[in-house]
């Protein structure tokens, strides 16, 4: 995720910023040019508009989007032309839980603000349009339900290009409970919503097409019986040789959920890279082997030219490590609790390929 600089007074600011801490000037993210803008008020261009204050920006009007208007719940802004109240990323949520109830209202700005970080990833992927006009299934849709008494659980998952998340998982203290109950050392917001936009993607990137018979030979046959997999999965103990072939234990079940397990994986290295390129750290933590060579800068994921995934992998293990220090040293569990495997690692080399093959062509 990269950081920003306020257009008006050059202070750092950050990818959900509302405000520039240091000026105060209003700031808002411009999906269409992926960017954090500071915003003035243009009264004289019409009720309710922005101006761009970027050296770039041309006089670029925008409204903000209802959401950040109503609820206070959005920090994109939507072009002045634009026929649409919500952005381009609120646009995506078909479906919401009770917003009269202000837990409800909490749980759901919380989830909206992991997927926008996640519409922002696809986006720099060439994977998620930002255009005004793009139709809706460019990009999956977003269902957020609470569960009501005496309906079936809403359960987080994908169909037919909708995501679906249980509300509840915004609770810090259910998502905990859910992590320890089901054996899983990483659970958060984002990882949900990344794990499942990769259903989504292989609907669109690999069912279909000239990459399914190679995704067959490295993650399995997906025609085995899905539904059989996943209650021997639960029903058995956790298996002790997943790491050598998986980047978790879930994705030993299925070969739809290592491909899933995978591609958020991806989507987390991509992410964490940026957001180091974006500091320009130098890495070279000692006792891991060869340090990078003249303290080499993290290379950002996005950057022309893109790095290969080689570099991205050499550059990933110093990184986590340091990460996992990092919070060791305040007491906090490991942020990044994982090891990549080179079974693991010719998958998420596949995803690699599959995304770079998809944004070029």
């Amino acid at each position: 995720m990269r950081v920003y600089n306020c257009d008006h007074c050059g202070h750092l600011v950050f990818f959900d910023s509302v405000q520039c801490m240091h000026c105060g000037s209003a700031l808002a993210f411009l999906p269409d040019r992926l960017t954090l803008g500071a915003m003035a008020p243009a009264p004289e261009a019409g009720l309710g508009l922005w101006r761009w204050l970027g050296r770039e920006a041309c006089s670029a009007l925008y409204r903000p989007c209802y959401n950040h208007c109503t609820w206070g719940a959005c920090n994109f802004a939507v072009p002045a032309a634009s026929p649409h109240l919500l952005c381009v990323a609120c646009r995506q949520t078909q479906r919401l839980p009770d917003l009269s109830d202000p837990s409800n209202r909490l749980r759901w700005s919380r989830i909206e603000g992991a997927k926008r970080q996640l519409f922002y990833t696809l986006a720099r992927l060439g994977l998620q349009p930002t255009d005004e006009l793009a139709p809706a299934p460019a990009g999956p849709a977003y269902a957020f339900l609470a569960d009501l008494p005496g309906a079936p659980a809403i359960l987080t998952g994908h169909h037919s290009g909708t995501i679906t998340l249980n509300v509840a998982e915004a609770d810090d203290d259910e998502r905990a409970r859910r992590r320890v109950a089901l054996h899983e050392p990483y659970r958060t917001l984002i990882g949900h919503l990344r794990h499942e936009s990769g259903h989504f993607y292989w609907d669109r990137l690999v069912r279909d097409t000239e990459r399914l018979e190679p995704f067959r030979a490295l993650f399995g046959d997906e025609r085995q019986d899905y539904i059989a997999a996943l209650q021997a999965h639960y029903a058995a103990p956790a298996r002790t040789d997943w790491s050598a072939q998986h980047v978790s234990a879930y994705a030993a079940a299925h070969p739809w959920e290592d491909w899933a397990e995978t591609w958020a994986h991806y989507l987390h290295m991509v992410d964490l890279l940026e957001t180091a390129a974006a500091y320009a750290t130098g890495l070279s933590v000692p006792g891991t082997g060869t340090p990078p060579p003249a303290r080499e800068h993290v290379a950002d994921p996005f950057g022309d030219p893109a790095p290969g995934f080689d570099t991205m992998v050499r550059q990933w293990v110093p990184l986590t490590l340091l990460l996992n220090s990092l919070n060791r040293s305040l007491g906090q569990q490991d942020a990044y609790p994982f090891a990549l495997s080179p079974g693991a690692l010719r998958k998420l080399r596949f995803v690699h390929d599959t995304v770079a093959q998809a944004a070029t062509g």
